[in-house]
């Protein structure tokens, strides 16, 4: 595949390794925790980003941290922020997604079923809606998801047009159970994309962090947990980009 020349747009200062990696397949994606500290792209002075869009994310004070940009190719102009709402309110789209499973040694569907639900009171399941004509300036949905490993998760989904873009955050309004154990407590997990359309395409910048009791970190490999569910929901978004006409 041949690289993009150097923007003046995307992350202009950035190291250059990283910019490549954000037009390759699988984006850039860096892991920390945060007892080695957080080095974050998207809160540097160099990228150019609203600090609000990581600080949601780094003001929960999350223990791990998951950060991913990826850029899909295109002409200025081809594809809009009302096709990222539009997109984005496909949540049944976001059923039998897969991931590889290590433990059973396959890929296997994420969340086995995705459905919006009433409210957070009201898990009632209704159906997507038709694609809007105008943008909203927000919104929020709620959002159950049959995980693979928690079994039934609910999110609230809150959407907000911010800086240049679009910013979609998924938050935990109950707790992630495991065994009906709670593992993952109500608003410790978040994700949240952020979505700009630049000269070169579409940048979608994510990032993702959870806080987990010691006692289940170590039973577990916590940032590839959140690596793959970050995966998933931003790979999601990009298809549904790629394949909207």
């Amino acid at each position: 595949m041949r690289r993009p020349a150097p923007s003046t747009i995307f992350f202009p200062n950035i190291n250059q390794d990283i910019r490549h990696a954000a037009f390759e397949s699988q984006g850039y994606v860096m892991a920390s925790e945060r007892a080695g500290g957080f080095q974050t792209i998207g809160n540097s002075r160099n990228c150019g980003l609203d600090p609000q869009i990581t600080n949601n994310v780094l003001t929960r004070n999350p223990g791990y941290l998951v950060e991913s940009i990826s850029v899909i190719p295109g002409s200025p102009g081809f594809v809009s922020l009302l096709d990222v709402y539009n997109v984005l309110g496909n949540i049944r789209g976001l059923s039998g997604r897969l991931y590889n499973s290590h433990t059973r040694n396959q890929e296997v569907p994420l969340f086995e079923d995705a459905t919006r639900v009433l409210s957070e009171k009201r898990t009632t399941a209704i159906p997507d809606p038709a694609p809007a004509r105008i943008l909203p300036v927000a919104e929020t949905v709620y959002i159950r998801l049959k995980d693979a490993n928690f079994g039934n998760t609910y999110y609230r989904g809150e959407m907000a047009l911010i800086q240049n873009g679009l910013r979609y955050t998924l938050s935990n309004f109950k707790s992630l159970s495991y065994l009906f154990v709670p593992v993952i407590r109500e608003g410790k997990f978040i994700a949240q994309l952020y979505f700009e359309p630049i000269n070169e395409g579409l940048l979608i910048y994510s990032i993702a962090g959870a806080d987990i009791p010691e006692l289940f970190a170590s039973r577990i490999h916590v940032n590839s947990a959140i690596s793959k569910r970050l995966a998933v929901i931003t790979s999601w978004a990009a298809e549904g980009i790629i394949n909207r006409n």
